[in-house]
């Protein structure tokens, strides 16, 4: 008897490891998603799903995802980033600059995958995107970048403009390495630029009356937490004063703005599903190459521009990605 029971405490001890062993290999991996956005129905939450689910992962069966949304308020992220912290989970995943810098602030341990981010290295969330290192990676939309681009663009849709407004929030980091990249083309392209800060929606009314009173011939409006949010009041803002706009991405443009030229958000969002699948198999954040965009996307409202009195030339329209509002591809 005494034998049976010695084999029997000595059977429960080699199975408790590796019952628990068999426990953790069935555990339901956490996700954290911090979003500049506010709950409800998002294409930025559907592209992450859709990668999710491409990937074969569904929520709720064989991974779960704890969102916290900021609502476009940009000083909410560090505690909702620290909120999801405490949680640990597997990865985070934090679309934008704000978000994913207060992730990192927050924790150097969970692996943070960004999406998004206009320039990852002047952030300062990575030293180099070949080999990142540390806990984060992801996919950069390098729009720091764009500022020639934009600007050259905007000129060839309004010739005579000389004066372009900036609207930036200070705020957000990405809308200040915008302005930066903006600044140091407009020289070339013989156009004086007018910044304009928005800290919150409600210094909106006040930066177009001041284009006004400057008697500014074009916008640039900067894509960040505070203006994505507020797209649709900034869209009928310009279209109230007939100014025509660049803007940073082509949300704006599908709420009625007039041209954007912008990687593709969605499709990094749905890209950040692929790094976290390979940090959940087992690769290190700071071995996955950050991603950059191979294209970027040029959309034009031709509704707005007729409305604002525009003809669109036909060499834009030929380049175009997107027409919304008229034949197109």
């Amino acid at each position: 008897m005494d034998r049976r029971r010695f084999l029997g405490a000595v059977a429960t001890l080699v199975a408790a490891p590796l019952a628990a062993e068999a426990q953790q290999a069935g555990k339901v991996p956490r996700i954290g998603f911090l979003f500049f956005g506010s709950p409800g129905p998002s294409r930025e939450l559907d592209a992450f799903r859709q990668g999710l689910r491409e990937l074969g992962y569904t929520e709720g069966q064989n991974i779960v995802v704890e969102y916290r949304f900021a609502s476009g308020r940009v000083q909410r992220l560090p505690e909702l980033a620290t909120e999801l912290a405490r949680l640990k989970p597997e990865v985070l995943v934090t679309p934008g600059t704000p978000a994913s810098l207060v992730a990192k602030q927050a924790t150097s341990t969970i692996p943070i995958v960004f999406a998004g981010v206009a320039d990852a290295v002047g952030a300062g969330l990575v030293a180099n995107l070949a080999r990142p290192g540390g806990n984060i990676t992801g996919l950069t939309s390098i729009s720091a970048e764009l500022g020639g681009k934009r600007l050259e663009l905007l000129k060839e849709v309004v010739p005579k403009a000389s004066r372009v407004a900036v609207l930036y929030n200070p705020a957000d980091r990405s809308n200040v390495l915008v302005l930066k990249a903006l600044q140091k083309s407009a020289p070339k392209l013989g156009l004086t630029l007018q910044p304009l800060e928005v800290r919150g929606p409600g210094e909106f009314e006040g930066a177009f009356v001041a284009m006004t009173r400057q008697r500014t011939h074009a916008l640039f409006g900067a894509a960040g937490v505070l203006t994505t949010e507020h797209r649709n009041a900034l869209v009928d803002l310009a279209a109230k004063r007939r100014i025509p706009a660049m803007w940073g991405e082509r949300q704006f443009v599908e709420a009625g703005g007039l041209m954007s030229y912008a990687v593709d958000f969605y499709d990094q969002v749905r890209g950040a599903a692929v790094y976290v699948d390979k940090i959940l198999k087992g690769a290190k954040p700071g071995d996955l190459p950050v991603e950059q965009p191979m294209k970027y996307e040029l959309v034009i409202n031709l509704t707005t521009a007729r409305t604002l009195g525009l003809t669109i030339p036909p060499s834009l329209l030929l380049h175009a990605d997107q027409i919304i509002g008229g034949s197109g591809h």
